[in-house]
């Protein structure tokens, strides 16, 4: 059985070298409005060793306090989907995943440059490393493939990931972008023993790596985030750290170092809208119902409405407490602290090594 995300495309205007530009060009529908309306950054504190890596406040920053315009940060957003998942995405939800990434980035980092590209595809324009250390930081998103299959497809996204870590530049990946890190560093991906984990990845906590560090920042010791999937790492590369997990997928988050690159991701999804999820359980109903944990599709339509009702005001207590939810899933800044963090505690100092603050 086969559980993913699925994924929401850029209707783009233009492209150069076959990389399409998030800044101007790209037409996407409205992920400047309700679904990622501008985020205030929710209160987080590092303590102890992690508190050595918190960059200096920079003039372009927008991550403390309200937005401020960032007009340097230049950020590549690596889109893996094939293109009929895509297509399935854009009829459920408008857009693809990479232009999910698109518009929360927008929200975070007001002014950055922001490009998109698919090295998965076959003849896809890819930057080779010179161009990927142009980047302040490479995202990766979520997707339906199978780390552990070798596909062509499986294959130009491991490359690509190489050639990240090969370039140095700061790289983020939620879902598959983790897995897709870990196979590029030397792990292992599997099929989830314990079956997925659908809409709501539960009671995730640190380990003892994640006391303290800077991506899990503002999170407290035990918290749920958005999840849909099947897949997971089965074992991080040599150097790797852990630093999150739950009962049903032992790595929720991880810190990965290979050449000189550092990867920090999550395998759930802080970057998706709340409305992303109904529409993935919606998609996947049947798959959902094969795997218990609905009786029929009625069951699934009404707990996607308590999702979306919670998407639609965030404030709703008896939406949140029906999903067994709190403020961790339904506050979009608290949602998606570790895109933040990232920005804040990686990508910034990174900036300042290279000389571009």
């Amino acid at each position: 059985m086969q559980i993913t995300y699925g994924l929401l495309v850029a209707r783009t205007q233009g492209h150069r070298r076959g990389i399409l530009h998030g800044r101007a060009q790209l037409n996407d529908p409205g992920p400047r409005n309700a679904d990622f309306p501008p985020i205030q950054a929710a209160a987080a504190t590092v303590s102890g060793p992690a508190a050595r890596l918190r960059p200096p406040q920079q003039s372009g920053s927008r991550l403390s306090g309200g937005p401020r315009p960032v007009t340097s940060l230049r950020f590549l957003v690596a889109e893996s989907e094939t293109p009929e998942a895509r297509a399935a995405r854009r009829a459920s939800v408008g857009r693809s995943s990479g232009e999910t990434y698109l518009g929360i980035l927008r929200a975070l980092s007001p002014g950055a440059a922001l490009d998109l590209i698919r090295p998965a595809e076959e003849g896809a324009a890819v930057p080779d490393r010179a161009g990927l250390e142009g980047y302040d930081a490479v995202f990766l998103t979520g997707s339906p493939l199978h780390v552990y299959e070798d596909t062509p497809e499986v294959r130009r996204q491991l490359d690509f990931m190489r050639a990240v870590f090969a370039s140095g530049t700061p790289a983020f990946g939620s879902c598959a972008g983790l897995q897709v890190a870990t196979a590029a560093a030397g792990g292992t991906v599997r099929a989830n023993r314990r079956g997925c984990e659908a809409g709501f990845a539960r009671r995730i906590t640190r380990t003892a790596a994640g006391q303290g560090h800077p991506l899990l920042a503002g999170r407290p010791e035990a918290y749920d985030a958005p999840a849909v999937h099947s897949d997971e790492v089965e074992q991080l590369p040599e150097g790797a750290v852990a630093l999150a997990g739950n009962r049903v997928t032992a790595v929720q988050a991880a810190e990965i170092r290979s050449g000189r690159g550092v990867f920090w991701g999550v395998q759930y999804h802080p970057e998706l809208p709340l409305s992303e999820i109904a529409a993935a359980l919606r998609r996947q109903s049947a798959a959902l119902m094969e795997a218990g944990l609905a009786r029929d599709e009625g069951e699934v339509e009404a707990y996607a409405a308590r999702v979306d009702a919670l998407h639609r005001d965030p404030r709703r207590r008896d939406a949140a407490w029906q999903l067994g939810l709190d403020a961790q899933v339904a506050d979009p800044a608290q949602r998606s602290i570790e895109l933040r963090n990232f920005v804040e505690h990686l990508v910034g100092p990174t900036r300042g090594q290279r000389g571009r603050e």
